[in-house]
């Protein structure tokens, strides 16, 4: 039963990011976007599989880093197994559940797009679902969709400041999906907090601890000596 909170969590971040990132690459062409405040923007592009639309080592890489995923995921489910055994922080549990499910949702545009979806067109036609002839890629070459865009401020650089003087910039410029915000937030979260998380039992308290139960019982044991016999 202990186990289910956790379980519970991973399938509601996988759920959240599996159902934006279909409706995005279903009914968006690519690089369109949607502007739902002045500062946050669904705006849609794919990458080769890292964080924030970073792309590293072409097809190879991106079959590197999918098997990488796996083995991340693999390694951090055993030890969230482990945590959940051991009564963990319930902040570390949570923690880890969310880098597990990230992995997770990353995991899936990798191996399964690139045969499930048909690709996708800055000028359209969107992408379909099961299209006649195959997807655009193979197992474990499928790009990951990212959709989540916020530009919190934009302008232009001082003509005084070294090398960037006069040019123009975004902050934020990234564009991420549900399941990188999750493992990044499990991570920051860890670091942030992981001397509460982590805290370890003082030494000297558990001997004082283990010296009072001897003498409890030593103090037990001497009364019922002292007694008369009946």
């Amino acid at each position: 039963m202990k186990f289910l909170k956790p379980l519970l969590l991973i399938l509601l971040i996988l759920a959240v990011d599996q159902t934006l990132k279909f409706w995005i690459k279903l009914h968006l062409p690519l690089t369109d976007n949607i502007k739902i405040t002045p500062w946050f923007y669904l705006y849609f592009i794919e990458n080769e599989g890292m964080a924030f639309g970073m792309k590293w080592g072409g097809e190879a890489g991106k079959l590197l880093l999918t098997l990488f995923r796996i083995a991340a995921v693999s390694f951090f489910s055993y030890w969230l197994w482990n945590l959940v055994k051991k009564n963990a922080h319930w902040g570390l549990i949570i923690s880890v559940s969310m880098i597990i499910a990230g992995a997770m949702g990353n995991i899936i545009d990798s191996v399964f797009y690139g045969v499930i979806f048909s690709e996708s067109h800055p000028a359209g036609p969107v992408a379909s679902l099961f299209p006649q002839g195959g997807g655009y890629g193979a197992w474990l070459h499928g790009r990951v969709v990212d959709m989540l865009y916020f530009p919190l401020f934009e302008g232009t650089f001082p003509e005084w400041i070294p090398l960037w003087g006069g040019e123009y910039f975004v902050f934020f410029r990234p564009i991420f999906n549900v399941a990188d915000f999750s493992i990044s937030t499990g991570v920051i979260t860890i670091l942030i907090f992981q001397k509460g998380f982590f805290k370890k039992e003082d030494p000297e308290l558990e001997k004082s601890t283990e010296n009072k139960g001897d003498i409890s019982i030593s103090t037990e044991e001497s009364s019922a000596s002292d007694k008369p016999a009946e």
